[in-house]
């Protein structure tokens, strides 16, 4: 039962996790650019710290979750900590970067790039106050926090599921539709992430 929340969060990954693999891939092999791909060509330095900090962030982060796991190896849950702290730091600057600072894809609007920077500010600051929160030994604020920093930068895997039911509930999405049912993959992750912070409060106060 323990490796239930674990094993969900990395099939959650997978995705991503593939999207980004290709994606390096195809700046490594020096594959044809297209309008799908140029502005990773043109700014391949963000993509390159962006995709493997992912990776480790969704992959360290998701063993996070079992209580057990982190109880009987307390050392590595620390070394891992300071890891996935940075991991999911770089992923989200290198997000915010590319956003900020290279060309709006096709099909991808102010709207959605409004909300990349949103989630991705939303995500670092997350990291920081639970960085901060361990520094001051409150161990609950600190999970709290870096549950809502894992949940935003796991955005991408729920994020396949949103696009792929409006894209069967409604075909292809325009600018509007497709930044809102991206957005709701973060929104979704978020609501989470607070339900499973509000439940481990309750199982404090009901233990002390």
């Amino acid at each position: 039962m323990r490796w239930i929340a674990p094993t969900g969060l990395l099939a959650l990954s997978v995705v991503p996790l593939v999207a980004g693999a290709l994606r390096l891939t195809e700046l490594a092999s020096g594959a044809p650019v297209t309008p799908g791909n140029a502005r990773f060509f043109a700014m391949p330095v963000p993509v390159l710290l962006h995709i493997p900090a992912s990776l480790v962030f969704c992959v360290l982060g998701a063993f996070q979750f079992s209580a057990g796991f982190r109880a009987r190896r307390r050392r590595w849950h620390r070394v891992a900590g300071r890891v996935l702290v940075a991991c999911g730091l770089v992923a989200s600057l290198s997000g915010l970067w590319l956003t900020l600072f290279s060309d709006l894809p096709a099909g991808d609007g102010v709207l959605l790039a409004a909300f990349r920077l949103l989630f991705g500010t939303a995500m670092a600051a997350c990291l920081l106050l639970g960085l901060a929160a361990i520094r001051r030994r409150e161990v609950a604020r600190h999970r709290a926090w870096m549950t809502r920093g894992y949940a935003l930068g796991l955005g991408a895997g729920t994020q396949a599921f949103t696009l792929a039911f409006g894209l069967l509930a409604f075909g292809p999405p325009g600018e509007l539709g497709r930044a809102l049912l991206v957005g709701a993959g973060w929104v979704i992750n978020l609501a989470v992430a607070e339900a499973i912070v509000r439940r481990g409060q309750v199982r404090t106060r009901s233990v002390s």
